[in-house]
């Protein structure tokens, strides 16, 4: 089921059009503390334009691994009994990753470990076995990121570096650290084998842009850093795809672009968390395939579906009723065509996704949209983003 534009927008590229499928989300019990370290051979170089020569898995493993950390959460679930007037809670414990980003005691994972989890009821083990206690201090369900924060008094904090995902392409070199199946710190490696993923976020909107890679990720690995060859962070492990039976990776990963993250994390990093602007549309970036089809654009962001109740349709933005099948997906064609938002190109869904993750709601966007030969501008007061359910 297509999800409706928060912040970031959703979006499917047409020709590969690229949906979600079924996928496991990266969580695990228990935790041993073997450490793993897998490949020794150079890393090749990834963009073209750099003039270093990369660096060792070793190499990386060393400058990195201090910084990633094992997250353990009790969470907290209210379990509904027609038979009891009172409902239940029940705890259960969720494991992963994830990774310093300051020395202020800031750490990036995964926002689907830490749902639900009571006040002191998150710890992070660092190197050498030191445990701190950790509080939320942003989370985004859209995204599944969340920043947790730990005294940094009595801890060594070594923040990782984070890179560039815009520069991520196929057949580059990544390296995965994390816990998977509670194994301490272990390092994987492969390459980035296709952009542009789409994922479901754990309140069932879909994350844009995605990573996917082959380097071997397994529950536990949820919410650590996926680092290209200069040992800079450029992802976070989210999920996997699974076999047939739901069960144990088939080697295919995704990782949520650290740009998204870093477009997030002036919000992430406050006091409390905040509802992401919302503005309740989904997208679809325009090329040849849907050109061929009959959208009259060759650039921009074709309106394919409103959320009724949202901003975007309260503001008037059309969607289109023309329903066509293109690789097997269903596309709406008819609709509007936003073409630049806030005075900037929207060549893309990535360039809404971008202005929309930098606002708030309450605050205006300024749409210009192509309505059949008409240039149209819509102004929406964008609105608070979903929860998790």
């Amino acid at each position: 089921m297509k999800s409706l534009l928060r912040s970031p927008v959703v979006s499917a590229a047409i020709g590969g059009l690229t949906v979600a499928g079924v996928f496991l989300a990266l969580g695990v019990t228990g935790r041993r503390t073997i450490r793993t370290v897998i490949g020794e051979a150079p890393v090749a170089a990834e963009p073209a334009s750099e003039t270093a020569t990369g660096l060792t898995p070793n190499e990386i493993y060393t400058d990195d691994a201090r910084g990633v950390v094992f997250v353990r959460a009790e969470v907290i679930q209210t379990v509904e009994d027609p038979f009891e007037l009172v409902p239940e809670q029940q705890s259960s414990i969720s494991t992963g990753s994830g990774f310093v980003i300051d020395t202020r005691g800031d750490i990036l994972t995964n926002y689907h470990l830490i749902a639900g989890a009571g006040a002191g009821g998150i710890s992070v083990e660092f190197e050498h076995g030191v445990t701190a206690t950790a509080r939320v201090v942003g989370e985004d369900a859209n995204d599944d990121l969340a920043v947790l924060r730990v005294d940094p008094r009595g801890v060594r904090l070594v923040p990782l570096l984070l890179g560039n995902s815009a520069t991520a392409r196929v057949g580059d070199p990544t390296l995965a650290i994390g816990n998977p199946f509670g194994l301490d710190r272990t390092l994987t490696t492969g390459i980035v084998s296709a952009l542009q993923r789409q994922i479901t976020a754990p309140n069932g909107f879909a994350i844009d842009n995605v990573i996917q890679t082959d380097a071997p990720l397994n529950p536990g690995s949820s919410g650590g850093p996926l680092i290209d060859a200069y040992g800079r962070v450029i992802g976070v492990n989210s999920q996997i795809e699974t076999g047939d039976d739901g069960e144990g990776s088939v080697g295919i990963g995704f990782a949520v672009p650290i740009n998204t993250a870093k477009a997030l994390l002036p919000r992430l990093e406050g006091a409390a968390a905040e509802s992401p602007a919302y503005l309740g549309m989904a997208g679809l970036t325009i090329n040849r395939s849907l050109t061929a089809i009959g959208v009259p654009a060759r650039h921009g962001v074709l309106v394919d579906s409103v959320d009724p109740a949202g901003p975007a349709a309260e503001a008037g933005l059309r969607a289109g009723k023309v329903k066509h099948v293109l690789d097997g997906h269903p596309v709406y064609l008819g609709g509007d065509v936003i073409e630049r938002i806030d005075g900037s190109p929207a060549d893309t869904v990535g360039d809404v996704s971008k202005v929309v993750a930098s606002k708030r709601p309450g605050q205006v966007i300024v749409l210009s949209v192509l309505r059949g030969r008409t240039l149209e501008t819509i102004k929406v007061a964008l609105g608070s983003g979903p929860t998790a359910s």
